[in-house]
């Protein structure tokens, strides 16, 4: 097994990354290692300051491009605070949302420009990258139906047009493509212990720094 490394879990609303993100927790722990579960926007307290900022409706309007910053302001928080010193003690992080995020919300969802996004990403993100991204896609309606069934109240993003969140999914789709080494897609239109299997297949050859299984 690879000392240490940052896992990240990527997908549109109900897609069920939380529950896995906690799974695979566990299965790391199982095997031995120290483990740091977290997500973003947020993370640490300071961080989660700035998601409330970010996702919380209000009187006054988030443009994208704020809305971009807010996100890596949140992330340069989290990684200074919280994944980097993880990592340098050897622990693996478990992180439900990443970069990815961004560049599929803001980029793909927003119109934001992937060029600017990716001078941000390099900036804040440095020498911290994902050894392994599990991508949970599934159809869109699908997703909106299990995360509105979920819970009644929804936060900015959670409240969008269903367009948006297919904009969101193939830029998510168009990602998986460009780095089929790092981003894996699983089936989370599938039952939770298939989704379970799935990613199984995928982590004994990612912690063990192989490549794509």
């Amino acid at each position: 097994m690879r000392r240490a490394g940052l896992i990240t879990l990527e997908g549109i609303e109900g897609a069920g990354k939380s529950t896995l993100a906690a799974w695979v927790a566990e299965w790391l722990r199982a095997r031995g290692a120290s483990v740091r579960l977290t997500r973003e926007p947020g993370g640490t307290a300071l961080a989660e300051r700035v998601r409330r900022i970010a996702l919380e409706p209000g009187a006054e309007r988030i443009c994208a491009d704020a809305e971009t910053l807010l996100m890596f302001a949140a992330r340069a928080i989290h990684l200074t605070n919280l994944i980097r010193p993880a990592l340098e003690r050897g622990e693996w992080v478990v992180c439900d949302r990443f970069t990815d995020a961004t560049r599929a919300y803001q980029g793909a969802g927003r119109g934001v420009d992937a060029e600017w996004i990716e001078v941000l990403a390099a900036h804040v993100q440095r020498e911290v990258t994902p050894v392994c991204t599990l991508l949970l896609d599934l159809p869109v309606a699908l997703g909106l139906h299990r995360a509105r069934a979920r819970h009644a109240g929804t936060d900015r993003i959670e409240s969008e047009t269903e367009s948006f969140f297919q904009r969101v999914r193939a830029g998510y789709l168009a990602l998986a493509r460009a780095e089929p080494t790092r981003i894996h897609l699983l089936d989370a239109a599938e039952p939770a212990d298939s989704v379970q299997r799935q990613a199984a297949a995928v982590l004994e050859r990612c912690v063990k720094g192989g490549g794509e299984p």
